[in-house]
Formats: C-alpha cells, sequence, structure tokens
C-alpha cells in the first residue's frame, strides 16, 4: 500500500481534476474552436471540422444502432479517404476498437484478422471487392458489411446491404458520446507479421495515442494547421498516430487513393503541402518523377521517414530540393514512430555529406518514451556507447503497446526483463544517438511493410519440386528491401524462377513474393540449421 502523506489525504480525483487522456477530446476542441476551418479534402470535397465532428458522431451513432458496443472491434478496408480518417473517431466514439486492415492483403490474411479481432462490423472500400469478397466466403460468421463508395474508383462492386454515407445518415446529429472511463481501454488494433507468418493483434490504449499523437505535434514542431499530404497509409500504425495529431492543432488531411511522384508534386503545388510521411519509397517517388512534372515551391515541406534506414544519399537529395527531412524509427508495437533523429544546430555547419550521415541515424526517444536502450539481451544491460557495439533495441512506457490480442505466451517474451524486445540490431554512438545496423533476420521491411520471410517460405515450401527453400532481405534501390529466395529443388522435379514467382503470386499478397529465386544447395550449420547471413550477403551482392 503506498504511503500516506499530507498530499495524499483529501486530495482525491474528481471529474474536476481528472479526465482519462483520449485523443478523441482533440476532434471536440478542433470543432468548437475552428469550425469552419477545412479539415479534410479529397478531390473536389471539402469538408471542415464542424462537419468532420458530425460525421463522426453519426457513425458512433449508426454502429451502436446496429449492436457494436463498448470492447467490439470494426474492421476497416480503405484506402486513405475521409471514411477512414473519420473511422478514427467515430469507431472509437461508441466504446468499439478501430480495426485498420493494411489494403495490400490477401484474401487468407484478411479473413484470419476479421477472425482473430472478432470484427462485428466491416467498413470496406469497394475497389477491394474482390479480395474482400473471398474473405468473407471463407469465415462461418461474416461480419456486417458497410459499403465506402467512392467515384472516383471505376471497378468496384457493393458487397454489403448499405452505403457508408447512407449509414451515416442513420446517426444521430445528438449523439452523446463518452471519453473512456480507463485510459487504459483499447482504441485500435493493429496486426503485424512481425517474425512469423501468422499475424499478431497489436493492441494499442486511449493513453498511448494520445502521447504519441502530441509527441508528433512537439517533436516535429509543428505549428497550427498545417497541411498534411497522406503518403502514410492510414491503415499502418493508424498512420503513426497523425489523424489525431492533426485534430489537435486543427489540421488539414489531403487525401488520395493512390500515391506517385508526380501526384505528390501536383498536391505539393495545389494544396501547399507542410508535412509528409513515408518510408524511403515515397522518397524516391519524389526524387525521381520527370522534371517536367515536378512542382516548383518556396515555403518549407517537412518529411518524416521510417522504415528500412534511408540511405544518407536519398536524404542528401531530398534536402537539395528543398525539403526538410525528419529521421524517426518505430514499430507497430510502439504506435509507430517512438524514436528521431532529432537535430541539434552544432550540426548545421558540417559539410552536406556528414549532415545526411547523422540525420540517417535513427536518434534518440521521443519525449514521451520512457526508456530506450541498445542492450544486450542476455545480460539485460546497456552495451557500450561506442558506436560498434551491438545490441537489442528495447524500449520502455507508455507509446508500447498493451501487448498482443489472445497471445499471452508472445506478450510476455516481448516485455521479458520490463523491457519490450524489438529484435532490431544496432548500436548506440557517444552521443546518445542509435543506429541501426541489421533488422531482426527475419523480417524484411518492403516499401514500409513487414514482410514474413517464414511465410513465403510456407508457401514454396508447398510447391513439389521444392526441398527447401529460405528467404532473405535484399538491398532495392526503389523499395528498400525485397524478398530474395533461395531454393533446393527435389531430385527430378523442375521449376525456373519465373514458375515458383508466379506460384508464390497465386498464394499470397503480391507485394510479399519474391523478386528473385535462386537454385543452389543452403549453407548450413553443423546441427543443419540454414546460415542466413551467408544467404543475405549473396543477396546484397547481387544488388549492387
Amino acid at each position: 500500500m503506498a504511503k500516506q502523506t499530507i498530499y495524499s489525504r483529501d486530495l482525491e480525483k474528481s471529474q474536476a481534476n481528472y479526465t482519462p487522456l483520449s485523443p478523441l477530446s482533440f476532434i471536440d476542441r478542433a470543432a468548437d474552436v475552428y469550425p469552419d476551418h477545412t479539415a479534410i479534402i479529397h478531390g473536389d470535397l471539402t469538408q471542415n471540422w464542424s462537419e468532420t465532428r458530425l460525421r463522426c458522431l453519426k457513425l458512433a451513432s449508426a454502429l451502436s444502432s446496429v449492436g457494436v458496443n463498448t470492447g467490439d472491434t470494426v474492421a476497416v478496408i480503405a484506402p486513405n479517404i475521409p471514411a477512414l480518417f473519420e473511422s478514427h473517431f467515430g469507431i472509437p466514439m461508441c466504446g468499439a476498437v478501430l480495426n485498420a486492415i493494411n489494403t495490400r492483403l490477401d484474401a487468407a490474411t484478411i479473413a484470419f484478422i476479421l477472425e482473430h479481432g472478432e470484427a462485428k462490423v466491416l467498413l470496406a472500400d469497394t475497389e477491394y471487392y474482390q479480395v474482400v469478397s473471398a474473405a468473407l466466403a471463407s469465415m462461418d460468421n461474416p461480419p456486417i458489411v458497410i459499403d465506402i463508395e467512392d467515384p472516383r474508383v471505376a471497378d468496384s462492386q457493393r458487397l454489403g446491404t448499405i452505403e457508408y454515407d447512407d449509414f451515416l445518415q442513420t446517426g444521430s446529429d445528438n449523439y452523446q458520446w463518452t471519453l473512456p472511463t480507463d485510459e487504459w481501454d483499447a482504441i485500435t488494433l493493429n496486426y503485424t507479421s512481425g517474425t512469423t507468418g501468422n499475424p499478431k493483434g497489436v493492441v494499442y490504449h486511449h493513453r498511448g495515442a494520445y502521447l504519441n499523437a502530441m509527441s508528433n505535434i512537439t517533436g516535429w514542431q509543428m505549428s497550427g494547421h498545417p497541411r498534411y499530404l497522406w503518403t502514410l497509409p492510414m491503415f499502418h500504425c493508424n498512420g503513426w498516430c497523425f489523424p489525431w495529431s492533426l485534430a489537435a492543432v486543427a489540421g488539414v488531411s489531403i487525401c488520395t487513393r493512390a500515391i506517385s511522384g508526380p501526384i505528390i508534386h501536383s498536391a505539393i503545388s495545389e494544396h501547399q503541402v507542410s508535412h509528409m510521411c513515408g518510408a524511403p519509397i515515397v522518397l524516391g517517388m519524389i526524387i525521381n518523377t520527370p522534371q517536367n512534372q515536378q512542382s516548383e515551391f518556396d515555403h518549407p515541406i517537412n518529411v518524416m521517414t521510417a522504415a528500412a534506414p534511408p540511405p544518407a544519399s536519398i536524404l542528401q537529395s531530398m534536402e537539395s530540393m528543398g525539403f526538410h527531412m525528419t529521421h524517426v524509427y518505430g514499430l507497430t508495437e510502439t504506435y509507430g514512430p517512438a524514436v528521431m533523429c532529432a537535430w541539434k544546430d552544432a550540426w548545421d555547419s558540417e559539410s552536406d555529406e556528414e549532415r545526411a550521415r547523422l540525420k540517417s541515424r535513427q536518434g534518440v526517444r521521443y519525449q514521451v518514451l520512457e526508456g530506450l536502450e541498445v542492450m544486450d539481451p542476455e545480460t539485460m544491460k546497456p552495451v557500450n556507447r561506442d558506436g560498434t557495439t551491438v545490441g537489442e533495441i528495447m524500449f520502455r512506457g507508455n507509446i508500447v503497446m498493451r501487448g498482443y490480442l489472445k497471445n499471452p505466451q508472445e506478450t510476455q517474451k516481448a516485455f521479458e526483463g520490463g523491457w519490450f524486445h524489438s529484435g532490431d540490431l544496432a548500436v548506440m554512438d557517444s552521443d546518445g544517438y542509435l543506429r541501426i545496423t541489421d533488422r531482426s533476420k527475419d523480417v524484411i521491411i518492403s516499401g514500409g511493410e513487414n514482410i514474413s520471410s517464414i511465410e513465403i517460405e510456407d508457401v514454396l515450401y508447398r510447391h513439389e519440386a521444392v526441398l527447401e527453400a529460405a528467404v532473405v532481405a535484399m538491398g532495392d534501390e526503389k523499395w528498400g528491401e525485397t524478398p530474395c529466395a533461395f531454393v533446393t529443388l527435389r531430385a527430378g522435379k523442375q521449376a525456373d524462377e519465373q514458375t515458383l514467382i508466379q506460384w508464390c503470386r497465386d498464394n499470397m499478397a503480391h507485394f510479399k513474393c519474391p523478386s528473385r529465386v535462386l537454385f543452389s544447395d543452403l549453407p548450413k550449420t553443423s546441427t543443419g540449421k540454414i546460415q542466413k547471413f551467408v544467404l543475405r550477403d549473396k543477396a546484397n551482392a547481387l544488388a549492387k
């Protein structure tokens, strides 16, 4: 029992002095203070904060009317469009948990996520009707389907009984929503493949979402009313918590169904974009846009990048074009970025090459992250800050997930020793900035998405000609990394590279498929374990 002091007697929590932290409170302030300020732009649609709050309220009300209660899961499959932004508020406003699903997944994985998360309702963009239809057909108890129709999509098909905007009209304008009674309550559910082929459900709480949303603002020094271009998928770690950050500063969300270099440059010119996020592949799109499709701008554009560590040369190219780069690092389990390469004025005088090198480091902890260390996972002691001693990156604090849904064993393993084990290897420089030396050996980071090598290997092993298979990351100029498969064929069986690549494309999401398949005996240790570090060296030699 806590010791009683003069400050603990007669000074209790009450409605007057305590409110559970939740990012839902941000939208009320934005709508109250800046009701007429633009909140969302999508093509020819412009929507202010008053209208956006009303739509979120009606979504919460409509969901309640079809039986969605506190703690129920509502899934969404959609690109970066207003409906997905509104879902970040409307779904938890009725006490439910938002599960934003990666639109690039295959039907079997989507079905697994819907069943494992026990989704009661699915909001599905009609562009994805084929994969969603296949997923629903394989389920014993599929969720209620609400169709999101976008006139910008030519090939689409309805699967549900009502369209999203019509569904909103069934909700009440006067719906009385409340903040969670406990800020530890779940707000979202995000699935990550991690180091195995089975998706793991990462649970976020209101407190963590609130704090990370605020830390995005302070760490990135976002001023009032930023104009944010959605180049980062909102389904990825809830858009790194930026839907909530933008509500806190009454910013503008510029939505796009898809992104490309020309689209980004056009948006910068048309909408005076001030901020955007994305993996190194997005940076490549910007840099490699043909000169006649690039935009000229004289205002500051802030770009936050993460995923596979970006080469210093890419950061230098972006800076030379006028973009101000901020390098961050994190995982799904840490609400997205939780580490930032915080810039120091003393570095301004360095050469372009040295500034790019410094900026390519992952950096230091977010303001709201309590602990960040590179540690020896055996001794749980921090490694020497010498820039050469390798250890595992570990996190501790309020922006670490609650845990993995329905998976106490993996949760306990992840939190062993009182720290979250990232599985990523790094060194700590003498100034306290960490620098990743390698991703965990089984995970491939391609275009900002985690791909499990084991999942690909499982598919390859199902081909009748494959005796052994091992998949590693291969460097790629566009995607950062792509899967490279090494295969040993069965005696008397034949299969060429294109045959096995097509086999993978027929049996899993296309973005997970290997870009190369090489045939050889697999190097092994004396105990029969495949030496993947040898294969990684071979793959990267091919990529050069």
